[in-house]
């Protein structure tokens, strides 16, 4: 980040934050775009809230989306690294990946700056 010099002054230096990984930027812009979707946040949310995997059909009965519409969402949250699938027969059951639920609960503290920081 380029600075350029301000008349004296002016306002204070502004606190720059912890600089991110790229890997970490990607993996976080991926979780964020793919949860940018009300759609794609419900399906999510409803995943993340079993202690078990969830059925593709449960999750199909509870959206007014067809089923089509359902496996693209379900695509983009598992290649954004949110959700995981398995197979049992011709049925998938998705779960919230824990890597992914690491990502979004690190996500605000790689984001926003601590509390302490700001204060000073």
């Amino acid at each position: 980040m380029a600075t350029r010099l301000r008349p004296a002054n002016c306002c204070s230096t502004p606190v720059l934050p912890a600089p991110l990984s790229i890997v970490r930027q990607a993996l976080l812009v991926a979780g964020f775009k793919a949860l940018a979707d009300p759609n794609r946040l419900e399906i999510f949310r409803l995943i993340a809230a079993q202690n078990d995997p969830l059925c593709a059909c449960d999750i199909v009965d509870r959206f007014s989306l067809t089923q089509p519409t359902i496996s693209h969402h379900l695509k983009v949250l598992r290649e954004a690294g949110l959700i995981v699938v398995s197979r049992r027969g011709v049925w998938a059951y998705y779960a919230a990946d824990p890597h992914g639920l690491a990502l979004l609960r690190g996500a605000l503290g790689d984001v926003l700056p601590d509390v302490e920081e700001v204060a000073s």
